[in-house]
């Protein structure tokens, strides 16, 4: 058995709702640490407390220190999560007693197979009548490249809980006194089971070890020893997931669980060679999570790879400001950290979320994960004009705290567009920018470009004259104007013939046009068209270029109204990823959004779940999210890209130009 002189690092990982916050705490009870608060809100649909960020504690166990970080399993905050578990020694994955289980947790056991990270699994008993073990594992194998092997099995009296039975040392565990774990007998009706579950684990484990296959050839029982032994190089390697039972709000089977964690999970010498990073060398550090409050400016949660951190001491060229060890929402002054450890660092601010940082530089992680587009997005205005300047930088602040936030501006209004991961997750952002960042913003509804063209083809003469003392404005100018195949944009030409219009005037001609395509008749900008300037006068004196591109844009404003204008609305192609049951439900939901479906496959990357992707305008991606996590049990995403324009005719059309109308003249 390892006896680690660093402490080590597990995170609490799993769906949402299946009890990992109970776990954390029961945890922490359970090994005498001080009680913790979470930052969390109710759930109107369950009455659930739903964790909303990570959660940091420390303790003790049988005199080795212990971080636990605790994780939100809603989808809009998977990014917090994956940031936890790229710094964490191993993972121990929540889930209860229900297959259906399995789809949610499809997308986890790919991040941490993929990253090779350690992870154990906790099956948590939330309540009796639950599937049975043996049917819950079936339907999580399907979604796990990893081996699932029984490390326990339950014990059961009346279809209740009563405590488990370790299938490395043959001990049956309950309650006792206050709560406090127990040893128990083994009742003989659960013998054959413990057996036959022994067994299984003992082959799993002979899969990976030949000394312990000829063991099992021989019909020579391994010892104890030697299965922990095995069990520790299997997490270490990431070859298979020990799966323990028990109940967090009983508290039942946790002293296993923390044994399995002491005997099995890596140190931090063995998570930092996973990870390829060198073991000589000045202290070296990796923040997971960046804030900034008020009063004390920039905060970075870190992990300490190598080496010891002090207060004073310099990282990324910047002298640390504080060392401080962080418990639920409590900080405290720790003056140093060690290699292992879990702090916080202030003014550091050479170093974003994901960085390593030694006392000279900043270096770039490797393998970080990168956050997912937005699949919700509202556009912003501050509520008082004078905090404008005050957003912007507030936003950025916001962003570097949480990148899977995203902040960009629409084209055509300039306005702010924030985007997140679900309509939970930017509620949530805005309301830090209120109390926090002390700036609150008003949602309005977001900017959809439309875009008009044209059907048909016209010419038009055009001439502006005007007389106001001295030298006058003249130009004089004929188009033909003609439209072009979808997605082509705006061509000009000259076919001008003997210096009608000089050469130095074409030029603003063509900057005129332009300025005229910018708003057309529908109120809109024009595309797809071709301009061609076929002749026209000019002035010696009175003309310029200004007065030229005067005229171009008079050209465009006079003639596009004849050419039958049509409105052009923007198409996105979505590819939508829910799991295999889900795929009919989401098939109808792009039905009824006036969408068109391409096709679906089996995801390339997340097994039992399918890619479906479809052509949907974007006037009706607005909630689309919402919908679809309704529709998928909470899991759906998706990723979109501009496509296509399409003509919108009818009375949407009519509707989108009324609207458009009405905004332009409240603006006036």
């Amino acid at each position: 058995m390892k006896h680690p002189a660093s402490p080590r690092v597990v995170t609490l990982v799993g769906p949402q709702g299946v009890g990992k916050t109970t776990l954390f705490e029961s945890l922490l009870r359970s090994t005498g640490a001080e009680e913790v608060r979470v930052s969390g809100t109710s759930s109107a649909d369950t009455g659930r407390s739903m964790t909303l960020e990570l959660s940091v504690a420390h303790t003790r166990f049988l005199g080795e220190e212990w971080t636990f970080i605790d994780c939100p399993g809603a989808p809009e905050f998977t990014q917090e999560a994956r940031h936890a578990l790229m710094v964490c020694d191993a993972a121990v994955v929540v889930c209860d007693a229900s297959p259906e289980r399995a789809a949610a947790l499809a997308p986890l056991f790919t991040f941490l197979d993929a990253r090779r990270i350690p992870h154990l699994l906790f099956l948590n008993v939330l309540e009796e009548g639950g599937s049975p073990v043996r049917e819950v594992l079936e339907s999580l194998q399907a979604v796990s490249s990893r081996p699932l092997v029984l490390r326990e099995i339950p014990l059961r009296q009346g279809g209740h809980l009563v405590g488990v039975v370790d299938l490395v040392s043959e001990r049956a565990w309950g309650q006792g006194k206050e709560g406090k774990p127990a040893l128990i007998s083994l009742p003989d009706t659960d013998r054959p089971r413990e057996e036959t579950a022994r067994r299984e684990l003992i082959e799993r484990l002979a899969d990976l070890d030949d000394a312990l296959l000829a063991q099992l050839l021989e019909d020579v029982v391994p010892p104890p020893e030697a299965l922990y032994s095995q069990l520790e190089r299997a997490l270490r390697e990431d070859r298979l997931v020990p799966v323990f039972i028990g109940s967090a709000e009983q508290g039942l089977g946790l002293e296993q669980l923390l044994q399995g964690l002491r005997h099995e999970v890596p140190t931090v010498d063995e998570t930092r060679e996973r990870l390829g990073l060198p073991g000589e060398g000045p202290v070296l550090v990796q923040s997971f999570k960046t804030q900034h409050q008020p009063h004390v400016g920039k905060l970075s949660m870190v992990r300490v790879w190598r080496g010891e951190l002090h207060d004073g001491s310099s990282l990324a060229d910047d002298r640390v400001g504080g060392v401080q060890r962080v418990h639920g929402m409590k900080q405290a002054p720790v003056g140093t950290a060690r290699a292992g450890e879990v702090v916080t660092v202030s003014r550091v601010d050479a170093m974003r979320t994901g960085d390593l940082a030694d006392p000279q530089r900043v270096h770039a992680p490797r393998d970080w994960p990168l956050a997912p587009p937005p699949v919700h997005q509202l556009a912003i205005v501050a509520e008082k004009r004078t905090d404008d300047v005050k957003l912007t930088s507030s936003l950025a602040r916001l962003v570097e705290e949480d990148p899977s936030l995203s902040v960009d501006q629409e084209a055509d209004t300039q306005m702010l567009l924030l985007g997140g991961q679900g309509e939970m997750h930017l509620r949530e952002a805005l309301e830090h920018l209120r109390t926090r960042m002390r700036v609150p913003v008003v949602a309005r509804p977001l900017p959809i470009p439309y875009r008009e063209t044209i059907r048909r083809t016209g010419s038009h003469h055009a001439r502006f004259k005007r007389q106001s003392g001295g030298h006058g404005q003249f130009g004089d100018v004929v188009v033909d104007v003609k439209p072009l195949p979808r997605g082509q944009g705006f061509c000009f030409t000259s076919a001008v013939v003997g210096g009608a219009v000089p050469k130095q005037y074409i030029p603003a001609v063509e900057e005129g046009v332009k300025d005229g395509l910018r708003r057309g008749p529908l109120g809109f900008p024009v595309v797809d068209v071709d301009v061609t300037l076929t002749g026209g006068t000019y002035h010696s004196v009175d003309s310029s270029d200004q007065a030229f591109r005067t005229t171009g844009r008079l050209a465009m404003v006079e003639i596009l109204p004849k050419l039958e204008p049509v409105l052009l609305e923007p198409i996105l192609q979505v590819d939508i990823h829910v799991p295999h049951e889900a795929t009919p439900r989401a098939q109808r939901l792009v039905t009824s959004r006036r969408g068109q479906i391409l096709g679906f496959d089996a995801h390339p990357e997340i097994p039992g779940w399918e890619v479906l992707t479809a052509y949907v305008p974007q006037a009706e991606m607005q909630g689309f999210i919402v919908e679809l996590r309704s529709a998928s049990s909470g899991l759906g995403s998706f990723v979109t890209r501009h496509d296509h324009y399409s003509e919108l005719v009818g009375k949407q059309a009519e509707r989108v130009v009324s609207q458009h109308q009405q905004e332009a003249a409240a603006e006036r």
